[in-house]
């Protein structure tokens, strides 16, 4: 094993690899949390090929996030061309008649906690050799065990203790994270034994050039419009909005009449309206700054945050360096996830080698792939948490080189307030991971998965949880999912449950051509109301399709190749009722409260925009099932008359409370482990279960992910950084950058700029002077 490390250039471990894989060869649970390019994989590596060289019937188990990562970590293992290892990957990917090969002969698999979960757990007695033999179990960039997800990754965790210890192992675990905080304490949570920490990297980099980059703002506009269109309107009694990501978009103007006079109208009916000041997309100022980069020879991977955006900005990147340079557009790239595994793998092979100079990527490439000889790294839009920033940009210059890393900042109030705070950035520690493994909606699941797989001992339930998994499985046979005998508690019925790990609300969406019946790829059954509805528009590898029909019953989008002048952006309608309180702060006039919300959501209609202006065509109604949700909310209420007191009319209630609720949105990613997808909201000027003007913000998964319980614990610090994000923008009356969310259930309509930092002054105040 040492010769063959020191063919591939590797002659002696650094001080942390070697600290972390003697811990492991000492039977010791072990967290190696460090930098991007640090050598996490040589850390788990070393004890793992050293335990299969000494002992020809041990086998190791590898788990990663992603099947990227897994392909990666494949070829690096099988470079070292070790005899007896028989490295190789089991998951969705592999093909039918390779798994039962896999199952038999491989010692080193490298797979992923859904196929752990879906496969190997349910036919453990297959992988029964494999198990007796488990000498380590490998869980690669453990940082992204979060939420819901890393909570039910924490039950499979458990369940494969389980089943190791039925057929006489007891694996010791290693673990490789991204710098965060308290990586031991959140890598205890998620396989439920002590763990020991490595966090000091001594490994040599080189420099880092970190940019801060706001696009400017566009030229002031004017719109045209009959002059009793713009006369005060009564404001609606409530107004709701779940919060999406922002997508660069001008004004919601979806309400206004035809602002293109009739040539035969008198012009003097008309007053021309000062629009709000906006800045540049994102995605075309990332666009141009890629192709500039190409064009230059810069090989640079730009981090997009939704599939869509990908797309977008490979398609305007490819357009761009096709007119400066003929064919260079051919060595751009989208990368997503939703891709055919085929296309997946060109797309890797192309960037490695070198063809490719510049991806478009989603938070797919991320994680550890060894993207050698990269230069720079464009980040559009902050990615949610700065240890997903850090682990961006530090994909550019992993052999060791210098580096450029860009923050692209979109027109966001999270976004904004970081390129105007830099500190929030760079003087700041990483988060902790957030993960609640006793969520009911995680553990009665995960204790059904256990139960079909083996009857649950009492001796099992303190490995699930103790007294909480005592009354979950209590709760499962009042139900009757589970059938209590002296034996333990049995799985009554004959399939097995069907539990999601990512939460994504069932099987994927496929996307059809109509033409030819072509399998373009797949959408998650959570986004597919959103981006799949009967019309919407929909990109795939720089091709333009609209959607003639949504099949939710049969999970099949049919779409055909179209080239419109428009794109389509979803609307929906929310609404939400408190179950329990949990926790509250009496602050008089103001109340801080967590507790459990229902939540119902439904797309009622998509916008037609037209491309490059952002005009809207024309709003159509859409007819989708309504979802719901049972979930952990923080909400604030005020009285009428301290808001009154500090200025703010009843008639203006709403726009500031929901100005207000937009902008807290925006900014919980600052101290919470999450991003926008993770989070709704909604507000109110008089809600019926307050009866008082109340904002709440909820995690969007069911039974929460405790980014909410994070909101509550600083909700002081989490507000005043709202409240300032809102007072400094330059804009007047409120834009995309403090208080305009682009995808809005309500339009964007009422916002009240002003009245959302009285709203914020006045329960900061309250806060901050409660009696202790």
């Amino acid at each position: 094993m040492r010769d063959a490390f020191a063919a591939a250039g590797i002659h002696a471990p650094w001080e942390h690899q070697a600290t972390a894989a003697t811990l492991a060869w000492e039977g010791k649970h072990v967290v190696l949390a460090t930098g991007t390019a640090s050598g996490k994989s040589l850390a788990y590596q070393l004890p793992a090929l050293s335990a299969l060289a000494t002992d020809p019937k041990a086998t190791v188990l590898y788990l990663s996030p992603t099947k990227a990562l897994a392909a990666d970590q494949l070829r690096a293992v099988a470079r070292l061309g070790l005899d007896g290892v028989r490295p190789a990957t089991f998951d969705g990917d592999t093909p039918r008649e390779e798994r039962e090969w896999v199952r038999q002969h491989a010692r080193f698999v490298l797979t992923n906690p859904d196929m752990l979960h879906h496969s190997l757990l349910p036919g453990h007695a297959r992988w029964g050799v494999f198990l007796r033999r488990l000498s380590y179990v490998v869980i690669d960039e453990c940082h992204t065990y979060r939420g819901v997800f890393g909570s039910h990754v924490a039950h499979v965790l458990r369940r494969l203790r389980r089943a190791a210890v039925r057929y006489g192992s007891a694996p010791t675990f290693v673990l490789a994270s991204a710098t965060s905080g308290d990586p031991a304490g959140a890598a205890s949570r998620l396989i439920g034994l002590p763990v020991t920490e490595v966090t000091e990297d001594t490994s040599p980099r080189g420099g880092v050039t970190f940019a801060l980059w706001e696009p400017p703002l566009l030229p002031q506009s004017t719109l045209s419009l009959p002059i009793q269109s713009v006369s005060p309107v009564s404001s609606p009694p409530d107004s709701s909005s779940v919060a999406v990501p922002g997508s660069d978009a001008l004004p919601d103007l979806s309400d206004l009449p035809d602002s293109s006079p009739d040539s035969a109208a008198d012009e003097s009916l008309f007053v021309d309206v000062e629009l709000p000041p906006i800045r540049r997309s994102a995605l075309r100022e990332t666009a141009d700054l890629l192709t500039d980069a190409i064009v230059a020879g810069t090989r640079t991977l730009a981090f997009i945050r939704s599939r869509r955006g990908a797309e977008v900005v490979a398609s305007m990147t490819r357009r761009a360096l096709e007119e400066a340079v003929p064919g260079l557009g051919e060595r751009v790239a989208a990368y997503r996830a939703g891709y055919l595994r085929e296309d997946r793998r060109a797309i890797e092979r192309a960037l490695l080698s070198g063809e490719l100079l510049g991806l478009a990527s989603t938070n797919a490439l991320e994680l550890g792939v060894d993207l050698v000889g990269l230069d720079a790294v464009l980040i559009c839009g902050y990615p949610g948490t700065r240890a997903s920033l850090w682990q961006q940009a530090g994909r550019a210059g992993r052999a060791g080189g210098e580096a450029l890393a860009v923050l692209i900042a979109r027109d966001d109030p999270l976004d904004t307030y970081l390129v105007h705070h830099p500190e929030a950035v760079f003087g700041r520690p990483v988060e902790a991971t957030v993960l609640d493994p006793a969520n009911p909606y995680v553990l009665g699941p995960q204790l059904c998965c256990a139960a079909s797989e083996a009857p649950i001992t009492e001796s099992d339930l303190e490995l699930f949880g103790g007294p909480a998994a005592a009354a979950a499985v209590q709760a499962l046979v009042e139900e009757g999912a589970l059938r209590r005998r002296p034996s333990g508690f049995y799985w009554t019925h004959r399939g097995r449950p069907d539990v999601d790990l990512r939460g994504t609300g069932g099987a994927p969406v496929a996307v059809v051509e109509s033409s030819t019946g072509r399998l373009l790829g797949t959408v998650d059954q959570g986004s597919s109301h959103a981006m799949l509805h009967t019309g919407a528009v929909h990109l795939h590898q720089g091709v333009s399709y609209v959607v003639d029909e949504l099949d939710l019953d049969d999970a099949i989008a049919l779409v055909r190749q179209e080239e419109p002048d428009w794109s389509t952006h979803a609307r929906d309608v929310t609404n939400l009722s408190v179950v329990n309180v949990r926790s509250y702060v009496d602050a008089g006039p103001v109340g801080l409260f967590l507790g459990e919300v229902d939540v119902t959501n439904q797309v009622v209609s998509y916008q037609r925009r037209r491309i490059g202006t952002g005009e809207v065509i024309d709003t159509r109604p859409l007819d989708l099932p309504v979802r719901e949700l049972r979930t952990v909310a923080v909400w604030f209420t005020i009285s009428p008359e301290a808001l009154v007191a500090a200025g703010v009319e009843p008639s203006d209630f709403p726009g500031a409370l929901h100005a207000a609720e937009h902008a807290g949105i925006g900014l919980l990613p600052l101290i919470a482990t999450c991003d926008r997808w993770d989070i709704g909201g909604l507000s109110t000027a008089g809600h019926a279960d307050t009866e008082a003007p109340t904002v709440f913000v909820y995690d969007g998964h069911p039974g929460g992910a405790g980014f909410a319980e994070r909101a509550y614990a600083v909700a002081s610090d989490w507000l005043r950084a709202t409240r300032e994000a809102i007072a400094s923008c330059v804009c007047e009356a409120g834009c995309p950058a403090c208080v305009q969310s682009p995808k809005c259930g309500n339009g964007n309509n009422p916002l009240d700029k002003a009245g959302a930092v009285k709203v914020l002054d006045t329960v900061l105040t309250a806060l901050n002077t409660k009696p202790v």
